[in-house]
């Protein structure tokens, strides 16, 4: 009796395919939609998702600014920034931030979810945020990816 085996095939920097996805934030709520995109640039929405490997998509997200929160957490979450010096912490509450830079929310959401290494780093500069409806990767030919 002879016995079958099979080996994992482990993705590596020459078969993974990176392509480009774009999405709209219009009415999306932001938790669940970024975790959604985390999985994304971690490429675990592909079949030979491995773990210690960039397998993940470009991700382009648009219209960041209509996204929305839920319950109280636009007028007491709170975004803090510290400059490490006694005194330098800055704290700004999410509809303040959300009028001035929209797109820093949807940016910390992601980075939180990604690993807090060298490929997360890597990762994370696969993520691209605008405001507004444009963006400048029409070249890319991104695929619109709905939730």
């Amino acid at each position: 009796m002879s016995k079958l085996h099979f080996t994992t095939k482990h993705a590596n920097e020459a078969t993974v395919t990176h392509n480009w996805y774009v999405i709209d934030g219009t009415n999306q709520t932001v938790g669940r939609m970024c975790s959604k995109i985390a999985a994304v640039l971690r490429g675990k929405n592909k079949a030979y998702y491995t773990p210690h490997v960039d397998c993940g998509d470009y991700v382009i997200v648009i219209n960041c600014e209509k996204v929305k929160l839920t319950g109280n957490k636009m007028d007491e979450k709170v975004y803090d920034n510290f400059s490490g010096y006694p005194g330098g912490r800055k704290e700004e509450i999410a509809k303040d931030l959300l009028k001035r830079r929209p797109e820093v929310i949807i940016e910390r959401a992601i980075k939180g979810m990604l690993p807090k290494n060298r490929l997360g780093r890597k990762m994370y500069k696969k993520l691209f945020v605008y405001a507004g409806a444009e963006h400048q990767h029409a070249a890319q030919k991104p695929a619109e990816l709905k939730f």
